[in-house]
């Protein structure tokens, strides 16, 4: 299979990676030069959880480079998802499917409104707590899940097969009827310690470990829960603080994302994390002061750093 990933951070790293390690014609797309030049030259080092090693990969910043595709993994970050969409129809072989696989809400309805026809597959990660370590080198701490769901139907023989390259890869594969149910599973864990550990600059094993952290970061959790209860949104959970805190134990050395975007000076994803959660729960009648908090302290701090 022919395989394209735009936006080669430190997810697209991991499935471009073990992707190509599986065999498949991969191609790394993405914007920032030096990355790209590394990965070129030097091949894709993959450190962290599945060892470290070299693997060699296709590598570009220029989509039409590529040619089609029979699958594109869009891996941008939402806020990025409708600029990085424009470059992906040359990248459309016949019947070429695209994973839209982002944090927080938004991302593949994006993806929908700039591809029109082309069958979009919503991805979800969890349990990785990648990071990018320099040029061409990316680390990875975990890897529990990914699931997978088609945007507007139920799970078809196509996207069985989507899910079987991935499994042959390495990856740990569940595919969904319900696609709210996918993403809101997902969210409700980034929802507690994105913002937290933001705020408080703090890995997600030293947030669950302070009793004030944890307070503001399982109440972030209950309050997304209760968003989606409040939607109908048949998510598969009891206990939604024992459910975020059984997540956080399993990558208690992870970063998230939202707080290596702000130390490095680049915007966060709060607005469709943390910041989704009141835009949803006004809807719905469900009070959410931990988030409004959390995410008005996350936007001043972008505003410190003049990112936003």
């Amino acid at each position: 299979m022919k395989i394209a990933v735009v936006g080669c951070g430190a997810m697209g790293c991991i499935y471009a990676g073990l992707l190509s390690e599986a065999g498949h014609e991969v191609w790394a797309v993405d914007q920032w030069v030096e990355h790209i030049d590394a990965i070129r030259t030097y091949g894709l080092r993959l450190e962290g959880v599945n060892g470290d090693r070299t693997v060699p990969l296709n590598a570009t910043t220029t989509p039409t480079d590529v040619g089609p595709c029979d699958l594109v993994i869009l891996a941008t970050k939402a806020m990025h998802v409708a600029a990085a969409a424009k470059g992906v129809p040359p990248l459309l072989g016949e019947g070429a499917h695209v994973i839209s696989i982002q944090n927080g809400l938004g991302g593949p309805d994006k993806a929908a409104e700039a591809l029109g026809a082309a069958p979009i597959v919503i991805g979800v990660a969890e349990g990785f707590g990648a990071s990018i370590r320099g040029p061409g080198l990316a680390h990875h701490n975990g890897m529990e899940l990914i699931r997978l769901g088609n945007r507007g139907s139920p799970v078809t023989p196509a996207l069985e097969d989507i899910a079987g390259v991935w499994r042959h890869a390495g990856f740990n594969v569940r595919t969904f009827d319900d696609i709210d149910q996918l993403v809101w599973e997902k969210l409700i864990c980034n929802v507690c310690y994105s913002g937290t550990c933001t705020i408080t600059e703090r890995t997600v094993g030293e947030a669950m470990e302070d009793p004030d952290a944890w307070t503001v970061a399982s109440g972030c959790a209950t309050e997304a829960f209760n968003v989606a209860k409040a939607k109908h949104i048949a998510v598969d959970i009891d206990d939604p603080v024992a459910y975020v805190r059984s997540f956080g134990e399993k990558i208690p050395n992870a970063t998230p994302s939202m707080l290596l975007d702000l130390l490095a000076g680049r915007a966060s994803e709060i607005d469709v994390i943390n910041g989704a959660i009141p835009r949803e729960g006004r809807g719905v009648g469900v009070a959410t002061p931990y988030n409004n908090v959390v995410s008005a302290l996350v936007r001043a701090k972008e505003r410190r750093m003049g990112v936003r």
